[in-house]
């Protein structure tokens, strides 16, 4: 991705059915699981108001920073040196919807003043950010289909230009009745959950003697799925990756060689939208962590068709301290 080493030191998660990374390499779907509950997590505190995207991304961001050793049980790193990017294309939809409702219905004063904040585009990563004191940049990604693995890219820019040490990368989506109305699906096959990733400078992870678990290679983003491959593959030895992580609902391609297993998180966790690359990158940690550690072979991850306005893709390797 750039010439910085950037290594994944911490994976968190807000799903059904999921307790660790190789969780995410299950074949049953979640359809019918009993649903997050963020209070049961984190506790009740600082949910109050908070729409249910904005509760599963806190979710998801505690256990990231505790598997990365960043909390102790406060942050054990200075909080500038955090980023926060958090990617949703749909989160606080039901917010935004819900206030238009509402003044439609009985005009302004029947808005209440404390659910108001989340109908700012950017609540998940500010409210991640205060509730940690993670005082880096903080940016909202909302960009279709390969908005997870964008989000993922700047993260890792914001490293590698120097402006912060690490950066949490969170991707969310919640399941209601105002996403399921607009996209027409059926609930099942929608996700409702969260993940999140930390992302941090080689050197300043093994400074206070933490793991990678996954290393970012190339990142690329092209118009189209074959485009992605043929760019990310030649950078692949032999063009034969352990594992490709396909976009939601593709048939493959016949640029990955046939022998290579594919691995379509949306059939397991249902549609994820801006959370999908996130959860693939997080998949890839725990298939990583699922084989013997001298296999060599990277794993493949793209999100976005063709049909879409952009294919993101990202080339991993098994991480190293």
């Amino acid at each position: 991705m750039t010439a910085t080493r950037i290594l994944v030191t911490g994976v968190g998660t807000a799903l059904p059915g999921v307790s660790e990374p190789r969780d995410l390499l299950r074949t049953r779907s979640v359809a019918g699981e009993a649903s997050v509950d963020p209070a049961a997590l984190i506790g009740k505190r600082g949910l109050r108001y908070k729409d249910r995207a904005t509760q599963l991304a806190l979710c998801a961001a505690q256990d990231a920073l505790a598997d990365a050793g960043l909390l102790t049980p406060d942050l054990a790193v200075p909080g500038g040196s955090v980023a926060v990017v958090a990617s949703s294309n749909l989160g606080n939809l039901d917010t935004v919807c819900e206030v238009a409702d509402g003044i439609k219905e009985y005009g302004v004063e029947g808005i209440s003043p404390m659910g108001l904040p989340n109908a700012s585009s950017n609540v998940v990563a500010s409210t991640v950010a205060i509730r940690h004191g993670l005082r880096g940049p903080n940016l909202m990604v909302c960009n279709g289909a390969a908005s997870g693995l964008d989000a993922v890219y700047w993260g890792a820019s914001l490293i590698a230009a120097r402006r912060v040490e690490r950066a949490l990368v969170i991707g969310v989506e919640s399941r209601n009745a105002y996403v399921d109305g607009l996209l027409g699906r059926a609930p099942g096959d929608l996700l409702d959950g969260a993940v999140a990733l930390v992302l941090e400078r080689s050197p300043a992870a093994t400074a206070r003697g933490a793991r990678g678990t996954a290393v970012l290679g190339t990142y690329t983003r092209r118009d189209g799925v074959e485009a992605c491959l043929g760019r990310l593959l030649e950078t692949i030895p032999g063009a034969e990756p352990g594992v490709w992580f396909v976009p939601e609902r593709h048939p493959g391609s016949a640029a990955v060689p046939a022998g290579v297993p594919r691995n379509d998180l949306s059939t397991v966790f249902g549609r994820a939208s801006g959370a999908y690359g996130v959860l693939q990158c997080a998949a890839a940690v725990g298939w990583f962590g699922s084989r013997d550690p001298g296999a060599g072979a990277p794993a493949l991850v793209t999100a976005g068709t063709d049909e879409d306005d952009g294919v993101a893709g990202l080339v991993l390797t098994a991480g190293a301290s």
